[in-house]
């Protein structure tokens, strides 16, 4: 394995004492976060989520409020739930915890937060924003890539002010949460853009694209779609997949990227790890968003995000 393999939980300490810092001086201001998560069902992933959220949220001080409904509850009861944290002055971000049950629809959900709650930027208006480069919110997930790429490139003498300009970038995935929105991060940046998804491999076309990476971002939600013979030698490559998998010989589930990590590691320049590597910083950068909205709420501009 040749590839630097960037340390996710260094990065993610940095950006939380960062965060503390700011909440330190702007309490003075009255700012007091509160976050609140809606859970539908009982899915093992948003469970998980929903652990780190709350630790790192009280670990700060916040206001947490965990709202969990039946997995055959209906929309109606849903956007009831959501209306009522958006209601709630002590609240300043909602989260609404995936996957859905199949019965819900995401759409309808999303267009049920309040703009200037929805710290995930999933609501209709906040997208817009985001996708015409006048983000309220930046999506932990992408947002958290590119601050991780930041801290890489910086680490090794680059200015990542001017770093992207003119490379590729190409998104494996999506989805309105890390695919789409890490697509328009990189046009923000002056990266050539290509985008791939789960037709593009069922067409068997998959490593055509990712072939073509400076800069790779894989959020496809398959474990090892990616192999190393699907990269170019020197490719920056990060994971956002958290797939279990039950290994066969002990039982035990571990966690695994989308990335095939000793494959692709001995091709890369460098290589996030699953888990320890995206997944630590995107829970800050949620709670970060929840203080932002905080801060804006008390007509107080916060410095927290790195694209305002």
């Amino acid at each position: 394995m040749g590839a630097t393999v960037i340390d996710g939980n260094a990065v993610a300490e940095q950006l939380r004492a960062e965060i503390e810092e700011e909440l330190r001086v702007l309490r003075l201001s009255a700012v007091r976060p509160g976050l609140a998560t809606v859970m539908v069902g009982e899915s093992f992933d948003a469970q998980a989520y929903e652990k780190h959220v709350r630790r790192l949220a009280e670990g700060l001080e916040y206001r947490y409020v965990s709202e969990r409904l039946p997995a055959d509850a209906e929309l109606a009861d849903v956007v009831a739930t959501i209306g009522k944290m958006n209601a709630d002055p002590r609240v300043t971000g909602v989260l609404v915890l995936q996957p859905l049950p199949e019965h819900v629809p995401e759409a309808a959900v999303n267009s049920a937060l309040e703009p200037t709650k929805d710290i995930e930027a999933v609501h209709p208006l906040n997208a817009g924003l985001l996708a015409q480069g006048q983000p309220r919110f930046l999506p932990s997930t992408p947002a958290s890539c590119f601050y991780l790429l930041d801290s890489y490139v910086t680490s090794q003498g680059h200015d990542a002010s001017t770093y992207y300009s003119g490379r590729t970038l190409v998104v494996v995935g999506r989805s309105n949460s890390v695919g789409k929105p890490a697509q328009w991060l990189g046009l923000e940046r002056n990266m050539t853009v290509i985008t791939a998804h789960s037709r593009t491999a069922a067409a068997g076309r998959l490593g055509d694209f990712t072939r073509q990476a400076d800069i790779l971002i894989v959020a496809a939600g398959k474990p090892g779609l990616v192999t190393g013979e699907m990269v170019r030698d020197g490719v920056i490559a990060i994971d956002v997949g958290i797939n279990a998998v039950k290994d066969a010989s002990t039982g035990r589930t571990r966690m695994v990227g989308d990335l095939d990590f000793d494959g692709v590691a001995a091709r890369a320049e460098a290589i996030t790890p699953v888990p320890g590597g995206v997944g630590p910083i995107t829970d800050v950068w949620l709670v970060g968003n929840a203080f932002a909205a905080a801060a804006m709420a008390q007509r107080v501009e916060p410095r927290f995000g790195l694209f305002r």
